[in-house]
């Protein structure tokens, strides 16, 4: 019972802080394994040196990622800051998994446009969409109808990485396929209301500050899934976005299909993207705005191409 109160005042102190899902359920697995591997001692009876050992085996006979190492003692650092409120000095003795430096995966241009022809339905503008913008999968799953202006051909992105927004393009050739689209997905949100449902998951208890605008069309997601489920935090039956595992395997599948041998991701057309930017004369800190990079040099990765000068920014997609 002990161990279940901490794991809900864990997830109290993340929402309070805004922290996304995704970092929570990151969050509450992490501190639930550092319990487990010191034979379930709490957290609070424990300190520098069960840290140390926990972050050490993971480096060293788990062999994690760099990044999956660092996301283990952010969350029990937050644990130990936020939930128990006990600060602790930097750990010098964590034996910390080395960090490999890898060049990203990109296209061509005529690998792109077998790939991306290969696909359908919705999967083909979802795939038009990351390379034509840059944006991430997530990103592109969470838009909602209000965040497309086709007016200015650019896309909103809310709470990107970091809690940032930004702004990117939106590829002229896709104002009408997505006009389309989104005529279609109206019809499915008609449809929903006169079946009493309609609703949908707003961050930040919008649905308590503007009552009513969950079932507002501005608010939908661009792409909805095909069903409806129940929501745990609400008890609601909403139309939540697409599950983010469809779309990368109708990308591998395409990938296979046309025989092309590089590792695809969804992450490997926001590579091309900002790729074909530099080769066609974008200058790096645009691309890095575009990106939403941070610092500029995670955006340096991709000088592994020859820039050509400075040109007014247009969409690779449109070329």
């Amino acid at each position: 019972m002990q161990k279940s109160r901490l794991i809900d005042q864990l997830r109290s102190a993340l929402r309070v802080r805004h922290y996304s899902i995704r970092t929570e359920q990151a969050y509450v697995q992490w501190v639930k394994r550092y319990i487990y591997f010191h034979h379930k001692r709490h957290p609070k009876d424990m300190g520098e040196k069960e840290i140390t050992a926990f972050l050490s085996h993971l480096a060293l006979h788990r062999r994690v990622a760099a990044s999956t190492q660092s996301q283990a003692l952010s969350a029990i650092l937050f644990l130990y800051k936020r939930v128990l409120d006990h600060d602790l000095e930097w750990l010098n003795d964590i034996v910390r998994a080395k960090r490999p430096v890898r060049l990203p995966t990109v296209l061509s241009r005529d690998q792109i446009r077998p790939l991306l022809a290969e696909l359908n339905g919705t999967n083909k503008l979802i795939g038009h969409l990351l390379y034509g913008s840059g944006m991430r999968l997530i990103e592109c799953l969470r838009l909602r109808v209000k965040d497309i202006d086709f007016e200015y051909k650019q896309v909103m992105i809310r709470e990107g990485k970091g809690g940032k927004d930004r702004v990117t393009l939106l590829p002229e050739r896709l104002v009408s396929p997505l006009t389309k689209h989104l005529e279609r997905v109206q019809r499915l949100h008609n449809t929903d209301l006169n079946q009493g449902y309609g609703s949908v998951y707003l961050p930040f208890a919008l649905a308590k500050k503007y009552p009513g605008a969950d079932t507002e069309w501005g608010w939908q997601y661009v792409f909805p899934s095909r069903n409806r489920s129940l929501d745990p935090d609400s008890g609601q039956i909403r139309r939540h976005h697409a599950h983010e595992s469809n779309f990368p395997r109708a990308l591998k599948q395409a990938a296979r299909d046309i025989g092309l041998n590089k590792p695809i991701s969804s992450h490997a057309l926001r590579h091309s993207f900002a790729t074909h930017l530099l080769e066609d004369g974008c200058d790096i800190r645009t691309i890095q705005e575009l990106l939403g990079h941070r610092d500029v040099n995670t955006t340096m990765i991709y000088t592994h191409v020859i820039r050509r000068g400075g040109r007014g920014v247009r969409s690779p997609l449109d070329k």
